[in-house]
């Protein structure tokens, strides 16, 4: 059996991992030198981006990661969604946070930098949560 039919596909992982989120993440894909950067964070290991993840599933609620599109391109992961939580304010505002992340991946096969972007100004995320902006379901 040769190693290539070994490999996991990572791009059906990745959606299970999105239709999952925050819970039952598939931690195996990524390097334990990954590299993450979004518009409130840059980090590097595996274990801090564990701990974000694990974070956001106590912090927030009802969260929902909708997966709109995904692709590779060679080393490239590319996708395209919306993220919906509720804040846990007393008035539980629902946050929803538009993007898209590109992920690296290295000759095993194993996501090195996961990088994500907001279609939304962070400030209007802030604005969503003090009522200012109503967020749509």
């Amino acid at each position: 059996m040769s190693n290539q039919s070994l490999k996991i596909d990572l791009v059906e992982v990745i959606k299970q991992d999105y239709q999952n989120f925050p819970q039952d993440q598939t931690y195996s894909i990524y390097a334990e030198d990954v590299y993450f950067e979004d518009p409130l964070n840059k980090f590097q290991g595996i274990a801090r981006y564990q701990k974000m993840i694990s974070f956001l599933g106590r912090f927030f609620h009802n969260i929902d990661l909708e997966l709109h599109n995904i692709s590779r391109e060679k080393n490239i992961i590319k996708t395209e969604w919306t993220l919906k939580m509720t804040s846990p304010l007393p008035w539980k505002p629902r946050l929803i946070i538009p993007g898209w992340s590109e992920l690296t991946i290295n000759q095993d096969d194993l996501i090195t930098a996961h990088r994500d972007f907001w279609k939304i100004a962070p400030i209007k995320v802030l604005w969503q949560n003090l009522g200012f902006l109503e967020g749509k379901n």
